[in-house]
């Protein structure tokens, strides 16, 4: 793929697409990329056509502006669309969690409440130095949605997950990778730099493999693998076009070129 496409809404998520790679850039800087209701709809939407999107191997959340994202629009919060609008935002992270493709979310700044959850719905996260995150629904006296919750257990374990969410403490990017909220952090004058190289590196892998692995890794975190299931693709892996092309290029010590089927 070399023709760039764009999807532009004004003020709302943006999503291009560079070799072997799409983008979805958060655009309301000047409110902090707080999520609105339009936001939500048009995100789903994208996320929902990159599957069938041929050629894109990697998926790059990021935004503009000094934050990442102040999270959920609170006066939708108080308003008449309350549980529509939650529920379609709680449904935007599990879609994005369930990407096949792995996923790769680059902090520019300060993380609060539901862009938190966003964040921990990718594979990895990378954050700029000086950046902050907080959950904070008990100070707002609300509780939470289950598939947020799960993520938070998942990724960061029971006790840092009551920690952030019971307390509402604003940590610092020190304590975000110390429990695992982040896979590592940059300058921010760098992190362009070091997304584009993680994207290329996850996108000169197998897709195939990719997607396998991805599945099968969350299903164990989950509980619910099916070890003969695992077993059966990894066994049929090895006469793939795929493992003859990487096999092949190992030995020959050139760039694998694996297929997007």
């Amino acid at each position: 793929m070399t023709d760039a496409v764009s999807l532009e809404v004004e003020t709302s998520p943006s999503l291009h697409l560079e070799v072997d790679t799409a983008w979805i850039v958060l655009n309301r800087a000047r409110r902090h990329n707080r999520f609105e209701p339009a936001d939500i709809e048009v995100m789903s939407a994208m996320l929902r056509e990159l599957p069938v999107r041929k050629g894109v191997r990697v998926l790059v959340v990021t935004a503009n502006g000094p934050s990442f994202s102040s999270g959920f629009d609170l006066e939708t919060l108080s308003g008449s669309r309350a549980r529509e609008c939650t529920a379609a935002f709680a449904a935007l992270c599990d879609l994005l969690e369930a990407l096949p493709i792995p996923t790769v979310c680059g902090l520019n700044g300060n993380v609060y409440g539901g862009a938190t959850d966003l964040a921990l719905a990718c594979d990895f996260r990378i954050g700029v130095e000086g950046c902050h995150l907080q959950m904070s629904p008990t100070r707002l006296g609300i509780e939470y949605y289950y598939s947020g919750l799960r993520r938070y257990v998942e990724r960061l374990g029971l006790s840092e997950a009551k920690r952030l969410f019971l307390t509402s403490e604003q940590i610092d990017t020190a304590m975000m990778m110390r429990i695992g909220f982040l896979s590592e952090v940059c300058p921010p004058e760098e992190l362009k730099v070091r997304l584009d190289a993680v994207a290329q590196m996850l996108a000169q892998q197998s897709p195939a493999s990719l997607r396998g692995l991805k599945a099968s890794l969350n299903s164990i975190r989950r509980g619910t693998a099916d070890p003969s299931a695992i077993d059966a693709r990894f066994f049929e892996s090895l006469g793939s076009p795929d493992a003859r092309e990487g096999l092949k290029a190992w030995s020959e010590r050139t760039p694998a070129r694996f297929s997007d089927s």
